[in-house]
């Protein structure tokens, strides 16, 4: 059999010493590097060094090893190119027809929390993705691996046919230049934040995939949930399912947005989501008193909703759940008991999620046909904002409570945004309409009588003086918004001819 030419080198190497013998037996000739070498002949692997094709020693600490035209020329070289044939065979170089290969661990490096930057920047590799480009480029005569999970492949169709098909080859060299452009991504991200670049002139991220989805929105939309390599522990990505069925595209955004919502509170606290926005946000001094007054907020919206808790879900809690159709419900933790009260619906899906003090910050990223946006998340809290009272009567101790929980809400509602509240539930939520006196006048129906003495929170300025007049006739005693409009003199007058305390924080919480 004639001998062919496999390298192989490799920082992962789970299963490539069964991957190397079995190419052995194949009648490949097995070329490597430094520490691969060193496992597969203590394998008893035939198995020859990079340095013995080159004739040149490795150099500069490992960092010039492959980086030579008798390794770069027998992984471009056209097999069936008679002039490319001639030049190998004038300079001594021998065809590679097998590279297997797989990257220093940057990301793993990056990921320590004592990490260096001299240590993120040697463990840059530099040999292998030039190998991987240089294979997967000649892919019409080199098959190139880099992943071990496709190992088994590739031996089944040698041992078969004695080559690897077209269409396996192109697949896999599809699969080394997404994993390569990962990789400088990754790379790319790390020094553009070391660099303190905010908006660099070329933005490359990357996501792995985490999970493909039955469908997106609606059942003719193909879908697929792709997480950050080395995004936030505190989100959905990187939720632990303890029970129910799989995930769905709309159970995802569901479940980001109430987490996104219960991140807000450091109390214990309970937000109900539907289709994006919530239906009832309460707190108390346990979980299942906070859920108790989510569910008050609004009995019939909750109903095929999805519920966040920033607290473990005890028995108490679990009981009330389990009366109610729920598609999720996240919590740091759930207890034993809750566990065997819940698990008892087979379809209703149970998130952990590692809850932190401080999450951390990612770019939020909106597609658009063609183009993307960029931007920070909004973290603005009323700690960071500028207040100013301009009515006559300033808020009581109470109606402080009910804006500042009416405030931490609103910012999570679709613009235009109103939402009514109590110290310490939401009683009304008026979401994505038009103009804000129509969600003003929503909220303010939901909460009815509830109305008598609450506060209303607004995401954006008044542009005139409609919606204070809703508010003071609905009872609202307390307003908190932005302000800055150029007819705010009219809402101030109108609040104060209804004696209500109204708000600026010359900060605006537009959600679209």
């Amino acid at each position: 059999m004639q001998k062919k030419r496999a390298l192989i080198s490799v920082s992962d190497k789970s299963g490539v010493s069964e991957f190397a013998r079995e190419l052995d037996r194949l009648g490949f000739e097995i070329i490597s590097t430094g520490g691969t070498k060193k496992m597969l002949q203590e394998q008893g692997i035939p198995v020859f060094g990079v340095s013995d094709v080159t004739g040149f020693p490795e150099i500069l600490e490992g960092r010039v090893k492959t980086l030579n035209p008798y390794i770069h020329g027998g992984l471009l070289a056209k097999h069936d190119e008679k002039d490319h044939q001639k030049q190998l065979d004038e300079h001594g170089i021998t065809p590679i027809q097998l590279v297997c290969v797989n990257l220093y661990p940057f990301q793993q490096t990056i990921e320590k929390p004592d990490v260096t930057v001299a240590d993120a920047i040697e463990n840059i590799d530099i040999g292998g993705p030039t190998m991987l480009r240089a294979s997967a480029k000649n892919h019409q005569y080199v098959t190139v691996v880099v992943d071990p999970a496709d190992y088994e492949k590739v031996l089944t169709e040698l041992k078969a046919d004695g080559s690897t098909k077209l269409e396996t080859r192109r697949k896999l060299a599809a699969k080394v230049f997404r994993h390569t452009a990962a990789y400088d991504a990754l790379i790319a991200e790390y020094m553009t934040d070391l660099a303190q670049e905010e908006t660099p002139e070329k933005l490359t991220v990357t996501y792995e995939l985490k999970q493909t989805l039955r469908y997106g929105e609606n059942p003719h939309q193909q879908a697929a949930f792709y997480k950050k390599p080395l995004g936030s522990t505190f989100s959905i990505a990187n939720a632990e399912q303890l029970h129910g069925k799989e995930l769905s595209y709309n159970n995802i955004n569901d479940a980001d947005a109430a987490l996104q919502i219960v991140k807000e509170f450091s109390e214990p606290a309970a937000v109900a989501v539907k289709h994006m926005n919530p239906c009832g946000v309460g707190t108390g001094k346990t979980g299942f008193e906070a859920f108790e007054k989510a569910f008050a907020a609004d009995p019939v919206s909750i109903f095929g909703g999805i519920i966040a808790f920033n607290r473990e879900v005890d028995g108490q809690t679990a009981g009330k759940l389990h009366e109610i159709f729920l598609e999720i419900i996240i919590a740091p933790s759930f207890t034993k008991e809750a566990l065997e009260i819940l698990t008892a619906k087979k379809n209703l899906r149970l998130l952990t999620i590692p809850f932190e003090q401080a999450p951390k910050a990612e770019m939020k990223m909106t597609t658009i046909e063609g183009g993307l946006l960029v931007q920070e998340q909004d973290r603005f809290t009323l700690e960071h904002a500028e207040i100013s009272i301009p009515t006559k009567r300033q808020p009581t101790e109470a109606e402080w409570a009910a804006m500042k929980l009416g405030w931490k809400v609103v910012k999570h509602v679709k613009s235009n945004a109103i939402v009514v509240s109590s110290e310490d539930m939401t009683l009304g939520i008026g979401a994505g309409q038009m103009n804000r006196v129509g969600s003003a006048e929503i909220a303010l129906k939901q909460a009815g009588t509830k109305a008598e003495g609450a506060a209303l929170a607004s995401d954006a300025f008044f542009p005139m003086d409609d919606t204070v007049e809703a508010a003071a006739k609905a009872g609202i005693t307390a307003i908190i918004q932005p302000g800055g409009s150029i007819r705010d003199a009219d809402s101030i007058k109108k609040a104060d001819e209804y004696g209500i305390a109204m708000v600026f924080t010359g900060v605006r919480h537009f959600k679209h």
